[in-house]
């Protein structure tokens, strides 16, 4: 699947769409410094061509996306059935003064009540002078619903049945 097909896929895909606009947080996979897996739950916004958080820029993630920039991640729900969007892609990272916008409205998103996110705003902007802006851009998306599509059986052959390399 190429970057063209990818943002299609994005844009069009009924169960993606529910899964980027519900408050679900990403669950990030990357490689530590030390060469072990690290997962994190975050909040991200999709911008109509990469997946974009922020984080403090003293995150250890920040590090460690910066001398490992390849990730993989999933969002999902907890529901039966479940919807699983599992991506991966390669992540940059560009530090910003003060609160970058993606950041809150990927927090608004989670948050949901405005009165609440209006206290979360005042104590934000108190504490934050600079943000590490996180852009991934996929370069693999699977998506399962349990309904229409399922994860491929152990005997399929994974890369020829999604057009994609073996997990």
């Amino acid at each position: 699947m190429n970057y063209a097909e990818i943002l299609h896929l994005m844009e069009t895909d009924p169960v993606i769409r529910t899964l980027i606009e519900a408050p679900i947080p990403m669950r990030l996979g990357y490689v530590g410094l030390d060469g072990h897996p690290r997962a994190v739950p975050v909040s991200y916004i999709w911008n109509g061509k990469a997946f974009v958080l922020a984080t403090p820029t003293g995150a250890y993630k920040v590090k460690a996306l910066t001398a490992h920039p390849q990730v993989a991640f999933t969002v999902d729900t907890t529901t039966y059935t479940p919807l699983i969007m599992n991506v991966r892609g390669t992540a940059s990272i560009e530090i910003r003064q003060g609160i970058p916008q993606e950041h809150i409205d990927a927090s608004r998103r989670n948050i949901g009540d405005e009165a609440r996110m209006e206290e979360w705003m005042r104590v934000k902007r108190e504490s934050t002078s600079e943000m590490a802006v996180i852009t991934i851009v996929p370069t693999h998306v699977v998506v399962c619903d349990f309904v229409t599509r399922f994860p491929p059986p152990r005997t399929v052959d994974y890369a020829h049945a999604y057009g994609a390399e073996q997990d």
